[in-house]
């Protein structure tokens, strides 16, 4: 199969999947578009929103569409990494023995990510990055593909815990749920308020995903598109000459490298979901708040003049 083709069967497969989604998940299109973007660019991302707004239920909706193992592990102030990760016990022979933990899944639902110390969350790390995890100084391969989508309440809100930046830094997209409008609300509370249970159908096997993970590697970039990717995380940082007096007045930190891998990628699969053979700039500038939001740090003039961080990136682009 050409690589056009393709890209023409997953045009077809993504409209299947949101057909699919969309028999549960009422809304929330952009939201939908960003979390599969993630998974066929193969990344995670970060889900972040006050309670009640569908996010653990849109992981859950898209696992079972996937047709991928998942596990789900709730996130709380007393969990510890071996409860991810897994543990040694002995066994009858009085041999130590590795249980493997709820990472070793397809799909990780990290459900309320920052109620957990900063401790449990970097259990993640290595996961995220690797693909791997060390235990007991041997190391277990996780299942390809691997994918983590975590939830997360506002940071403002009583027990929690703000991530590290190294594991924010890990995640593709930082994905802001909103509320539903009111026509949405309203189908909302219909639907779930009757004995009403769609059937949902798997769409695409690990198998499947893997092959249009390789194929958005392959898409080529025009050499313009690449710049722009790297110009505008340059912008970010206040020491760089390319930074503009928004940067340099609002800014303490800017983002690193994989923020420039992550709009290339993320901008090339943006462009296959909707047919394109080759990304512009337009696509770039699609995926860029999502991809940048979690990787500048405001100062505190920023916070005062009420610079959101969607703002500051608006002027950037």
């Amino acid at each position: 199969m050409s690589d056009k083709q393709g890209i023409d069967n997953l045009v077809n497969h993504y409209k299947e999947l949101k057909n699919e989604i969309h028999k549960v998940i009422i809304g929330q299109d952009d939201v939908v578009d960003q979390v599969l973007i993630s998974i066929f660019s193969r990344s995670h991302c970060l889900l972040v929103g006050v309670p009640g707004l569908a996010k653990t239920l849109l992981v859950n909706t898209i696992s079972e569409t996937l047709g991928l193992s998942f596990n789900r592990v709730q996130f709380t102030p007393d969990l510890m990494p071996s409860d991810i990760v897994g543990s040694e016990i002995l066994d009858e022979t009085k041999q130590f023995k590795f249980i493997k933990g709820p990472l070793f899944s397809n799909v990780i639902l990290a459900d309320e990510i920052n109620r957990t110390p900063p401790k449990t969350q970097s259990a993640l790390l290595e996961a995220m990055q690797e693909r791997k995890v060390t235990a007991a100084g041997t190391t277990y391969t996780l299942p390809n593909p691997f994918f983590v989508l975590a939830t997360q309440n506002p940071i403002e809100q009583e027990g929690t815990y703000p991530l590290p930046e190294a594991q924010l830094d890990r995640f593709m997209f930082n994905i802001w749920v909103d509320y539903p409008s009111y026509a949405e609300e309203l189908a909302i509370v219909k639907t779930t308020t009757s004995d009403h249970k769609p059937t949902l159908n798997k769409v695409l096997d690990a198998d499947q995903i893997i092959y249009y993970q390789d194929l958005i590697r392959r898409i080529p970039v025009a050499d313009n598109v690449l710049e722009y990717a790297v110009n505008l995380v340059a912008k970010t940082r206040i020491n760089n000459p390319l930074a503009p007096s928004i940067t340099k007045n609002y800014i303490t930190w800017g983002a690193g490298p994989r923020a420039s891998q992550n709009l290339v990628i993320g901008a090339k699969c943006h462009a296959a979901i909707k047919g394109r053979y080759s990304p512009d700039i337009e696509d770039v500038k699609a995926v860029s708040k999502a991809i940048l939001r979690h990787r500048l740090v405001r100062n505190y003039r920023a916070e005062a003049e009420g610079y959101s961080m969607d703002r500051i990136i608006d002027e950037l682009l």
